[in-house]
């Protein structure tokens, strides 16, 4: 790459990832934020002597660069990109600079549902299996930031569309699709068709050799497969491989797993496939899947009061995902849903609710959606914009043996800084009522 200006789009951590490893790469760097820096990251760019603004772009400055690098939460509408385009300059997602500077394996995780879980599992059975393999993108900790705190053998990268939509040369060695559902399509001209494409980007540079696991019971990944895949060895993931739970290899050994739910089990094959492809024996597979804990927020057992679980799903913040979740329950539930409405459709939820839910506690700033699509459709129809009241609702309309489940189908920023916040907030009011 030549010497020139390297104009990093964003101060947040795939930003200053970006940055940190510009830095080490010796290149000029300059980092430019719409609006404000968090101090932690201010300190780390201080620290590192890289040039920074934040609460506006300085677009002659910009001007001047030889290639942007673009954080994901920045669509291509925003003024600034406009601009950059006008003018030629390359952009290019941290993922894809990131892999200007890595020779390793990368295996690569996309779906629209799941893949923090299956990212989690794939690195703890790599890990368990004796492998030099880090854990990043989505999942917490940026791309860059790792390659610039070295160079591991296999990086297990949990990717979104967003980080895919601004790619050219970045390959997942295997690339595991999970789902495609409607999703953030206020960023995709509200197209499906175009949220699809940006998900297929993660084997748009695949080799012969190169592996792709996917979802064979997904419509619009299956007839896509056919027509986009070329060299690559592929493995298609079907219900019949784990409908009666994961097993060794031959078939012989069941494997015990933590995870609830039979959408996890698919998530839990996934990952024994890719974990298979690199040579972790089924010995070392069993004991990892034993081990596993999932990360915060995700099908999460804050405490069982009174016989009463708790369950935190405060990532399902998609109709999809919440699916999942009621699908998983073995118990009668009470159910807190609610928050930023998507545009969405909750029909495919009305035979879960019929068959499992007593009541449905509405948490949000406006709750109208939510109301009418289960009006009638449930017992109990409750609303509030106060989660220690919905948790207080919900334990008074539940008994031993029932389930209190937080798995919103919603956005969390009407009453909350982000999903996470919502599942603290929920943790915390469900332990105060611990004696």
């Amino acid at each position: 790459m030549s010497a020139g200006l390297v104009v990093i789009l964003g101060g947040g951590e795939s930003g200053v990832g970006a940055a940190l490893l510009a830095k080490q790469k010796e290149k000029e760097v300059f980092v430019s934020d719409f609006g404000e820096i968090k101090m932690e990251y201010i300190n780390e760019l201080i620290n590192a002597q890289i040039d920074f603004e934040e609460s506006g772009h300085d677009f002659e400055k910009l001007e001047k660069a030889i290639l942007v690098v673009k954080s994901p939460g920045i669509p291509e509408k925003a003024k600034v990109i406009q601009f950059l385009r006008e003018r030629n300059i390359p952009i290019v997602s941290e993922i894809e600079y990131g892999s200007k500077y890595y020779a390793g394996t990368v295996i690569g995780i996309t779906g629209s549902n799941g893949k923090t879980t299956t990212t989690g599992l794939v690195h703890h059975i790599l890990k368990c299996g004796g492998k030099d393999v880090q854990i990043g993108g989505n999942y917490g900790i940026s791309f860059c930031r790792l390659l610039s705190e070295g160079s591991p053998a296999i990086v297990v990268l949990e990717i979104s569309s967003f980080q895919l939509d601004d790619i050219e040369d970045f390959k997942s060695d295997i690339a595991i699709l999970l789902n495609i559902t409607p999703d953030h399509l206020d960023r995709y001209d509200y197209k499906f068709e175009n949220y699809i494409e940006a998900k297929f980007k993660i084997v748009a540079n695949q080799k012969e050799g190169d592996v792709l696991i996917y979802n064979g019971e997904d419509e619009e990944i299956r007839k896509r497969v056919a027509h986009k895949i070329k060299n690559q060895k592929t493995k298609e993931i079907l219900s019949d491989d784990y409908k009666n739970g994961i097993t060794s290899k031959d078939g012989s050994q069941k494997i015990e797993l933590t995870l609830k739910g039979q959408h996890n089990l698919f998530n839990a094959r996934c990952a024994v496939e890719a974990a298979r492809e690199l040579g972790i024996s089924e010995e070392e597979i069993a004991q990892a899947l034993g081990s596993f804990k999932n990360a915060p927020h995700r099908l999460e057992t804050v405490a069982i009061i009174d016989g009463i679980e708790f369950i935190n799903d405060s990532k399902a913040t998609n109709v999809d995902a919440s699916y999942y979740a009621l699908s998983a329950m073995d118990k009668v539930v009470v159910w807190i849903a609610g928050g930023t409405d998507k545009g969405n459709d909750y029909s495919v939820l009305f035979p879960l609710v019929k068959q499992k839910v007593i009541a449905l506690i509405c948490l949000g700033v406006d709750n109208e959606k939510l109301i009418k699509s289960f009006d009638g459709k449930v017992d109990i129809l409750m609303e509030t914009q106060h989660i220690a009241k919905a948790v207080r609702w919900a334990k008074n309309l539940s008994v031993s043996g029932e389930a209190v489940l937080l798995t919103p189908a919603c956005a969390s920023f009407d009453l909350f800084k982000n999903y996470m916040d919502r599942g603290d907030q929920f943790r915390e009011a469900v332990l105060k009522h611990k004696k």
